[in-house]
Formats: C-alpha cells, sequence, structure tokens
C-alpha cells in the first residue's frame, strides 16, 4: 500500500525537521520525506507495485495542508483494566481511545485483576493485544507479587518476557529495602522503574488536595507531602542502586523541584506530568463531585503553575495521561465513594494545545518531544522519528479546530469527565500505525 501525505507541517524534533513537506509511506514505513513529491513518482511506485502482484496495491492520497504531521504519541502511563475489570475499559476500547487521541504507543499499568506480575501474565497482554489492539502496547510489570509489596515478582523473567518497566501503580512499595532490591533487578535486567509516590501512611483517607478546597467541602485532605516524602526516597535509591527512574504524574511544586536537582546531579531520572494537573486546580472543583476525584489529587493553583514551568524548562520530559477509565456509577458520586481517575486519551493534544502552546508557554516542537520524541528515548525504542526507513506510527492534527470537549463521543468505555463542556483548540484527525490508518476523523 502506498500513503502520501501532501503539504503537512511536519514537526518531528528527532530529525530535526520542521516545515512543509511531502511523506510518502510504503507498507508499514516511511518511504520519503521531501518537499514535493511528484505525482509521477508515486505512479511509478504503484505500477511497480501491481507489477510485482503484491496483495495490497491501493493509494492513498491525503492532503494536510494547514495541519500538523507528528510522529505518534506514546503514552507512559496508560490504565486498560483488562483482565479483571472489563467493565470500566479492555484492551480494544482503550486502543481504540488512544487511536483517536494521536496515540500509537501505549504502556498499560499491572495493576488489573490478577495484577500483572508474572512473565505469563506479560505474555497475556501483549497475546491479547495481537488479537484487539488498534495500537502498539508496551506492558508494565508489578514490582511485588500481587502488589501486596511482601515478595518480590521476578523481574528478569518478565523483562524477558516483554515487560518496558517495573511499577506498583495505585500504591508504592512501602518496604524500602524490598523496593531497594526491586531496582537493582531493573537495572540488571535493562527496564524502568515507574513510580507511582504516595507514602500511605500520609493519606489518611484523604480524597482530595489538602487546604481550602478540602475545608469547604469537609473532606479529608491529601498533602503535598505525602508524594514528596516518596519522591526524595525514590530518587536517593535510583542514585544508591543505579536504576533509570520514571516518576509517574508528577502533581507538586517540591516534586518538580527535586527532578530538576537529580538532573542537575546527572542521575537517571524523568518525571511526566498529566493534562490534567496542568489545566485544573482544586478551586476548580465546584463541588462533592466524584468525577474531580483523581490520584494525585488536583493540586494548588501555585502547584500548577509551577508544573507549568517545569514542563517548560524541560524539567518535565513527558506528557502521560494517566488515562483510568471506571464506570459512571464509580464516578458519579461524592468523593468520599468515588473510584480515583479521570480519562485522559482522547483530550491530551488539545488541552496540551491549549494550555500550553497557544498561549506560548512551549513551542509545537516541545510538544512533540513530550508526546513522541522524549517518551520513545525513556523506553528506548525505535519510535518517535519521521525520517526514512522508520516504520511510520504517524499523527496528523488540525491546530486550529475549536470545539467543547464531549465525553458521550468518546472512545473509552468511560465516557464522562470533569472536562466535559470545556472549549479546547487542536483536534486529530489522523493516526497511522505501521502504515495503516486506524484512525480518521470525517469532521
Amino acid at each position: 500500500m502506498l500513503t502520501l501525505i501532501k503539504n503537512g507541517y511536519i514537526i518531528d524534533p528527532a530529525s530535526d525537521r520542521e516545515g512543509i513537506y511531502d511523506l510518502l509511506i510504503e507498507d508499514d514505513r516511511i518511504k520519503l520525506v521531501e518537499e514535493h513529491i511528484p505525482d509521477e513518482m508515486l505512479i511509478e511506485l504503484h505500477e511497480a507495485k501491481a507489477f510485482s502482484k503484491e496483495s495490497d496495491q491501493k493509494v492513498i492520497i491525503i492532503d494536510a495542508s494547514g495541519k500538523y504531521v507528528m510522529p505518534g504519541f506514546i503514552d507512559l502511563h496508560v490504565h486498560l483494566r483488562e483482565p479483571g475489570y472489563e467493565y470500566k475499559e479492555t484492551i480494544k476500547s482503550g486502543s481504540m481511545a488512544a487511536a483517536a487521541g494521536g496515540f500509537t504507543t501505549i504502556c498499560p499499568m499491572p495493576n488489573t485483576n490478577p495484577p500483572i506480575d508474572s512473565p505469563e501474565g506479560i505474555k497475556l497482554i501483549l497475546d491479547k493485544a495481537k488479537e484487539d489492539s488498534l495500537v502498539n502496547i508496551l506492558p508494565v510489570g508489578c514490582i511485588t507479587l500481587g502488589q501486596e509489596g511482601k515478595v518480590l515478582a521476578d523481574i528478569g523473567a518478565m523483562a524477558e518476557a516483554g515487560a518496558v518497566a517495573i511499577s506498583e501503580d495505585g500504591k508504592s512499595v512501602m518496604d524500602t529495602s524490598i523496593y531497594e532490591k526491586a531496582m537493582k533487578e531493573a537495572a540488571n535486567a535493562g527496564i524502568l522503574v515507574f513510580a507511582h509516590c504516595e507514602d500511605k501512611a500520609l493519606v489518611n483517607k484523604g480524597v482530595i488536595n489538602a487546604g481550602q478546597k478540602a475545608d469547604e467541602l469537609n473532606l479529608p485532605g491529601i498533602s503535598n507531602a505525602v508524594e514528596d516524602v516518596i519522591t526524595a526516597r525514590d530518587i536517593i535509591l535510583a542514585k544508591e542502586t543505579g536504576a533509570k527512574l520514571h516518576l509517574c504524574h508528577v502533581s507538586t511544586s517540591d516534586s518538580a523541584a527535586m527532578i530538576k536537582l537529580a538532573k542537575m546531579e546527572g542521575l537517571s531520572v524523568t518525571g511526566e506530568v498529566t493534562p490534567h494537573h496542568f489545566t485544573l486546580s482544586d478551586e476548580d472543583i465546584p463541588r462533592d463531585d466524584g468525577n474531580y476525584k483523581m490520584n494525585p489529587p488536583l493540586r494548588s493553583l501555585k502547584d500548577l503553575e509551577a508544573l507549568k514551568e517545569a514542563i517548560k524548562d524541560n524539567v518535565i520530559d513527558a506528557i502521560a495521561t494517566d488515562h483510568a477509565p471506571h464506570s459512571r456509577e464509580e464516578k458519579f458520586t461524592s468523593f468520599t465513594k468515588a473510584s480515583f481517575g479521570i480519562v485522559g486519551l482522547e483530550t491530551a493534544f488539545a488541552l496540551t494545545m491549549t494550555e500550553l502552546v497557544k498561549p506560548g508557554l512551549i513551542s509545537p516542537r516541545q510538544m512533540v518531544e513530550k508526546l513522541s520524541a522524549n517518551p520513545a528515548r525513556i523506553l528506548n525504542i525505535s519510535k518517535g522519528c519521521i525520517a526514512k526507513g522508520w516504520i511510520a506510527d504517524l499523527v496528523i492534527a488540525d491546530p486550529e479546530a475549536v470545539y467543547n470537549i464531549d465525553p458521550r463521543q468518546f472512545h473509552s468505555k468511560a465516557k464522562h469527565s470533569p472536562l466535559d463542556g470545556r472549549k479546547v483548540t487542536g483536534r486529530i484527525t489522523h493516526t497511522f500505525v505501521s502504515g495503516k490508518l486506524k484512525y480518521h476523523d470525517e469532521r
């Protein structure tokens, strides 16, 4: 199959290319990137393929005038809920949401039922992905068996089976000695440690950021220290063990500051921020509404502004969604009863454009770095680049499309969000995975 994308504004930090180009895809790979690819070349290639009697002789031509053409986005942090919680999301529905959001590669967390804590579990996810997923799936394995924090999982075997990282996401391993051993094993296996930083003893049944809003709603608060204490611990352990540490869903100003210090010291420490944490603060919570309950919680406006600065200054490496779907019944209730989590795959690009790019806080190039090039670098995978010979994982987007977020249109099973009705700019129009068109917004 041949696909010609014409007149698109390519933004590709990995190849240091930015400008208006034509791009030719042949089967699953990028064949050519030029300022102009003549129709004659396309005809010749098509005739050659037809002559060789290849099975798929289709030719697709897309006029991308006025649109961004970018390497496919890579989400380091999603929850697909399968196995065990298929009523919330499945690999199939989650991958549909990913494709609709421009994500061509996603890393599902292991806090399923049962948890993904063995090489057999990793294989189960990969086999299911081959059957059902529209996008590339790179699974993450548990740190401890059953995520109980007591006995280490077989980290080396999971890495051999295809795990790209280990994580106890949804909680932290509170036994520091066990966690230190896990970091050493991850370093030996050559995989990452994805850290959910939360001191369980300090949470104290908290459901919302500690502060004025918690007081107004008479709800138990979650202090910044809950995150910051474990962030400090994990960075120190990474220094001692040589592990590659990635800090998930950073939400506080002090955690961002600690990442900056770790980078200055030359440690292999990276961090991500979610779109909801740079879009909403606890001041945006209108009432006791479980749709606003997430972990870490929506922090103060001061923290939000600090996170934006950390993104701008490249202290924060990646934008990840922490896509965490739940049923309607689990979210449309009070804070004390609702489940933690918010969906994010289908709104990440628009929120990044609206909150960071359009105000001039970051450039479109920085946006692509944090959604694609940097996550590829963190994972050490051959993705996140638009150049001849590379796998054609690509996304096309209209950077000027203005609309209101409508969760009822989500491809995710979770069709609700505290961002319902929010006016945003930027819409994904096409997503290609290995050269195949997996999503097309005909609007």
